[in-house]
């Protein structure tokens, strides 16, 4: 069966004893669905549709093991429909025909379909737009499974044509309420054969990380390990290790992440900053990849109000570099702690951006004459150079009224120093220099 099939229904449903667990305590009713209140709760318009056997098409997007085709299936058990399943991992487009030709032939003999497709992102667009007609004609009922943001990875034809479900990650409350279901349920672990301290059920709902399928996994495990019917600390030990927390490594959650930390850097958050850093180690995220945004922030975020939050984030990434992880790791969040109190600046970040759009909108305009450089006799006899002024010759080393744009680029101004930190200093020079300027030019 495709990816998220939580509770997969079975042919040989009597045969527990090969069956895992997570199969085993696949929920018969909408009731027993663990999680989504907020889309599934009695009266919201979605259970309201399954209830009375009128769903519609729709795309469920959410992490792993939050339910998605266990939810697929509790659909097409309560509107009657057969339930197909594809898995855009495996499938081409001659898969999806043969789908739709089984759904055409069920409505001949008057039966309804639903067509379950199981990471339905991975489809690319003439995929994706084969089922438009079939959905539009009612030929078959549309069910798409999806862990990536579906504004980004599906079509708009389609999203226009399926309404999308957001499912969330399962609380610790629901796991332990999975837990002490598979624990005295008879299709279960059986209500007398095994026993659990409450902390170690909490403990396990913990570990899991909002993943339904990873916490029956591991308590089957754990249940394989029982000391004379009683699941221990111990034995908790062995199967419960805290494992990576969710991280994509490239989609939702991790550009949610590293969204997250940067917004606390710029926030001056040092606390909230350090806990996105440690998230994405702990998920597994590339230091070097964060080591290359931190050194992005001390430029975009904190510039010249702490020209050293730039040297500090290079050298961070340096000692990285040295040392690897996860000792290097330590470097790396020293340099977000810095970032994080160092006083804030965008005006290099602005600057740079007015100064790119400047020099598009003004195309190849030449450099002036006294600008350019002179290294030969014909150069100079074309007044290379001539009438430049070096600056270090000039009172306060700077030449005043001088012009240093093309001739045809008006006096602009792309940089505005912020009244933060060296900023300060700097914007009382640049205003002494501009007095200058209007002195000299009268």
């Amino acid at each position: 069966m495709a990816g998220d099939d939580l509770f997969a229904m079975d042919a040989h449903a009597g045969d527990a004893a090969w069956r895992p667990l997570a199969d085993r305590m696949r929920p018969a009713r909408l009731d027993e669905y663990v999680g989504q209140t907020h889309i599934l709760a009695p009266g919201k318009p979605l259970y309201r549709a399954i209830e009375t056997g009128n769903p519609h098409s729709m795309v469920l997007w959410g992490p792993p093991g939050t339910g998605k085709t266990t939810l697929a299936r509790l659909i097409a058990n309560h509107c009657g429909a057969r339930f197909q399943t594809l898995s855009a991992v495996m499938s081409g487009v001659k898969d999806i025909r043969a789908a739709v030709d089984e759904a055409r032939a069920a409505r001949a003999r008057g039966e309804r379909s639903l067509l379950f497709v199981d990471e339905v992102h991975r489809f690319n667009k003439a995929q994706q737009d084969a089922f438009l007609p079939h959905i539009e004609d009612g030929t078959l009922l549309f069910v798409g499974a999806t862990t990536e943001n579906p504004s980004f990875e599906l079509n708009n034809a389609l999203l226009s044509r399926a309404r999308t479900y957001v499912l969330k990650s399962l609380t610790s409350a629901d796991l332990r309420g999975l837990i002490d279901r598979a624990l005295r349920s008879e299709q279960g672990l059986g209500p007398s054969k095994l026993r659990m301290d409450d902390v170690l059920r909490d403990r396990l709902a913990e570990v899991a990380d909002g993943d339904a399928r990873r916490t029956l996994n591991l308590l089957e495990i754990a249940a394989d390990l029982a000391e004379d019917g009683r699941i221990t600390e111990a034995v908790m030990n062995e199967v419960a290790v805290a494992g990576p927390r969710r991280f994509d490594k490239g989609g939702e959650v991790f550009y949610d992440q590293i969204s997250a930390m940067h917004k606390a850097v710029r926030g001056s958050a040092p606390d909230a900053a350090l806990y996105w850093f440690a998230r994405m180690i702990d998920g597994g995220a590339d230091p070097g990849y964060l080591a290359r945004r931190i050194l992005r922030m001390a430029s975009e975020d904190i510039g010249n109000a702490d020209p050293r939050a730039l040297e500090i984030a290079l050298n961070a990434w340096d000692a990285f570099e040295r040392l690897g992880s996860p000792e290097g790791d330590l470097a790396l969040s020293q340099a977000v702690l810095y970032l994080a109190v160092a006083p804030k600046s965008n005006a290099a970040y602005v600057a740079h951006k007015a100064a790119i759009e400047a020099a598009q909108t003004y195309g190849s305009a030449e450099v002036p004459l006294h600008l350019r450089n002179a290294p030969t006799r014909l150069m100079k006899e074309l007044g290379y150079g001539k009438a430049y002024r070096y600056a270090h010759d000039e009172p306060e080393g700077y030449a005043a009224g001088e012009r240093y744009l093309p001739d045809e680029v008006p006096d602009l101004r792309f940089y505005e120093p912020v009244e933060r930190g060296l900023e300060i200093k700097i914007a009382e020079k640049l205003r002494h220099l501009a007095e200058l300027d209007r002195k000299r030019r009268g």
